[in-house]
């Protein structure tokens, strides 16, 4: 089964909060989500051509397991806690399965 991915994008207006934001991301909300959605890695990025825009996302080992996360408790745990800390930061979301995986 290939691996499937749960990619959360965030736009982050506020250049002010965007250093903040990166460290609550990088020592809370990362750590925390690998913990409860049970993932073996996880990425994060800043857009070079947009730089309001972050993206994190979470490797599954297959859909099965990205589907019974999207159904449990941890996921609306992770969206109450991001809504408290960042109100005004608005999310996408996006699933994804690989299609291809070319070189090491």
């Amino acid at each position: 089964m290939p691996s499937a991915f749960f990619v959360v994008r965030a736009t982050v207006t506020d250049a002010g909060k965007r250093a903040a934001f990166d460290t609550w991301y990088e020592t809370e909300h990362l750590p925390d989500a690998v913990k409860a959605f049970g993932v073996a890695k996880a990425w994060r990025f800043w857009s070079l051509d947009d730089p309001s825009l972050h993206q994190a996302m979470y490797q599954f080992d297959d859909e099965a397991k990205l589907a019974a996360m999207l159904k449990g408790d941890a996921l609306t745990q992770l969206v109450a806690d991001f809504k408290r800390d960042w109100p005004d930061v608005t999310r996408t979301r996006e699933l994804l399965v690989l299609a291809q995986e070319f070189g090491e």
